[in-house]
């Protein structure tokens, strides 16, 4: 039976300039809306221009025999990936995470398009690199890490996946409320929430974290370990402040929800994408048997 050929899948996220421009129909509205709080179009087109210009580069480098699709990143819940896809995350470390918990095993590059403007943890290889890497990728002969992910999943069988963090908490700035169990200890809480981190979200939000406490967590990337941190958390007679974050490995952190509403799960940022975590129910989490398979050189 004959095979198909490779697929590259380019994800990008929408530009400043696009998102202008939808919201105020023409150019000359969102320069208007721009000037009249000090700030330049240009550098906006400017930075738009050099995320295009990456784009038709991408597109460029295709091996002749390759198929492509191109997905934004508000539509990946509705895209379907193939075995025979390499995926391009074209722009911000972010995009990396956000396609991640759909994917199947499929290698990932980060392709950065500004190198002056993102930082390029996770999207760390120029344009330039990308005809190269696409055909190490397809062909096994480029490295890559298998990042570890995290995995939230309630009593009602779903589940969320996140490969930089899960965060747990009251949608809004209410107090959120739970039982918290690890390792047989357990405990009342009322908090900010908490995040569950991995070691790729290690440099990000739990970072933040672990430095303003002073916790400091062994996390690697592929390190088959989770960092939970509760956030702010509040005593009360009701409530206690002892269990405030901890290594999960083998072990499995278990939530049971004390928010009557407003109780969410979400992955990686991406709040539209969440779980409904309202009263009596309970979640559990700890290392994804998933990982991103994500090329690194």
């Amino acid at each position: 039976m004959a095979t198909l050929p490779p697929r590259a899948v380019f994800v990008t996220r929408q530009s400043e300039y696009d998102w202008l421009i939808a919201r105020h129909a023409t150019r000359g509205q969102a320069r208007f809306f721009l000037e009249q709080r000090g700030q330049s179009l240009a550098e906006v087109e400017a930075r738009h221009a050099a995320q295009e210009r990456a784009v038709h580069a991408a597109h460029a480098a295709l091996p002749d025999e390759w198929r492509h699709a191109d997905i934004r990143r508000e539509d990946l819940d509705r895209f379907l990936f193939t075995p025979e896809d390499v995926v391009v995350a074209l722009g911000q470390d972010g995009l990396v995470p956000n396609v991640a918990k759909y994917l199947s095993g499929q290698k990932v590059i980060g392709i950065n398009p500004d190198p002056a403007r993102y930082d390029g943890v996770l999207a760390r290889f120029a344009v330039e690199n990308l005809a190269d890497l696409l055909v190490r990728a397809w062909h096994d002969d480029a490295e890559v890490e298998a990042r570890t992910m995290a995995e939230g999943r309630l009593d009602s069988g779903e589940r969320l996946l996140a490969l930089n963090e899960l965060f747990v908490g009251h949608r809004s700035h209410q107090s959120a409320r739970y039982l918290i169990e690890d390792g047989g200890k357990g405990e009342e809480q009322s908090s900010s929430g908490l995040i569950v981190a991995t070691g790729t979200g290690a440099t990000g939000w739990a970072r933040s974290i672990m430095l303003a406490t002073g916790v400091d967590l062994p996390l690697a990337p592929t390190r088959t370990a989770l960092g939970w941190f509760v956030r702010e958390p509040f005593p009360s007679v009701a409530t206690g402040t002892t269990m405030r974050a901890g290594l999960l490995e083998s072990g499995r952190l278990a939530l049971t929800s004390r928010m009557n509403d407003g109780g969410v799960v979400f992955a990686d940022g991406m709040e539209a994408d969440f779980l409904h975590f309202g009263w009596g129910r309970k979640l559990d989490i700890g290392v994804a048997s998933e990982r991103l398979n994500l090329v690194v050189g």
